[in-house]
């Protein structure tokens, strides 16, 4: 049994063997390297889900709008036919296939996008053990175990993956952060934003990324315990941090959008972004310089922590408990 410091100490390991990895002039024969290296190569993407709208966006982005122009969609597997086709038409992607292991060897990217997340590692698998780059979408995995297992593995392998909310991994996001440095002690936060329940993608790991990842970056991954608390068709949460910060979540039902409070000398302050939103973002950038590179813009312990905390918060729903956060084992 380990902590969470013993995992990341481990893979840690992992990352600093791929380090000196790049001195050895054997692994400079890897593929992976060097199209990374050659920042002008085309770099060749399929996409495993279609039901998510986000993949006719990843195509309008990089197919239509070229706002990579290094970057191309080429393939996409779809849940059914029609929303294969249906991203195709929409993002401009040339090529549908019947099974994802056909993109097998044609492809230097991978984007996971199911809408629900029980069915994003298993889709991610072949191509893990293949050292293709990997992006997967909110939320990163449906399990805590499993996603440990497919990190271990990832970071053995030496293959790049990430995954994270468009929302947190934010230049706004970002701009928070540093503004907190001036604020002082925080002890009470509130954000609101869309989450169902009920989801059948998942209830809480739905919407619950977005709720939960921009005030772990803001405000650290070490959180306690969670409770949900529900009154009919309205309801909300509570996250304690280690250091005792207590984050008040609610649901909202009228409304989608996402604002987090915090109570300062001031009084209660609305945490806003001093800068413009750019085109491409930042989760885009970021996701493109990892299928570049290599180099991932989330510690394993970021995206697990998440993982561990929208399980708790599931469990708190049947219960109607807190819910301690687990720690996670080897």
């Amino acid at each position: 049994m380990s902590s969470r410091r013993s995992f990341i100490e481990k893979a840690g390991k992992g990352v600093a063997l791929s380090t000196l990895a790049i001195s050895n002039p054997n692994w400079l024969n890897s593929k992976f390297l060097t199209d990374s290296i050659n920042r002008k190569k085309k770099i060749s993407i399929g996409i495993i889900g279609a039901e998510n709208s986000h993949t006719r966006g990843f195509g309008k982005m990089f197919n239509i709008d070229k706002k990579f122009p290094d970057v191309e969609v080429k393939y996409v597997w779809g849940e059914t036919a029609e929303f294969a086709k249906d991203a195709m038409e929409k993002g401009g992607i040339p090529n549908m296939v019947k099974d994802p292991s056909e993109m097998l060897g044609k492809i230097d990217a991978l984007i996971v996008d199911h809408r629900h997340g029980k069915y994003h590692l298993p889709a991610a698998a072949p191509f893990l053990e293949e050292k293709i780059p990997i992006f997967i979408d909110k939320p990163f995995c449906y399990r805590l175990e499993e996603g440990i297992d497919f990190l271990q593995k990832a970071s053995k392998l030496g293959t790049p993956v990430t995954s994270f909310s468009s929302i947190a991994q934010s230049e706004e996001t970002f701009d928070i952060l540093d503004q907190l440095k001036n604020l002082g002690k925080i002890n009470q936060v509130i954000r609101s934003g869309r989450l169902d329940m009920n989801s059948e993608y998942g209830g809480v790991f739905f919407y619950g990324a977005h709720m939960i990842q921009p005030l772990m970056y803001m405000f650290g991954d070490e959180v306690e315990k969670v409770r949900i608390i529900k009154n009919g068709k309205n309801s909300g949460g509570t996250m304690v941090f280690a250091n005792g910060m207590l984050a008040s979540l609610v649901f909202t039902t009228k409304k989608y959008g996402w604002q987090t409070f915090a109570e300062t000398e001031n009084g209660i302050e609305e945490l806003n972004s001093r800068i413009e939103p750019k085109d491409p973002g930042r989760n885009y950038v970021d996701m493109v310089e990892t299928f570049r590179t290599g180099k991932e813009p989330r510690s394993y312990e970021s995206i697990l922590s998440g993982v561990a905390v929208l399980e708790a918060m599931e469990r708190s729903v049947s219960s109607g408990q807190w819910e301690k956060v687990e720690s996670f084992t080897i």
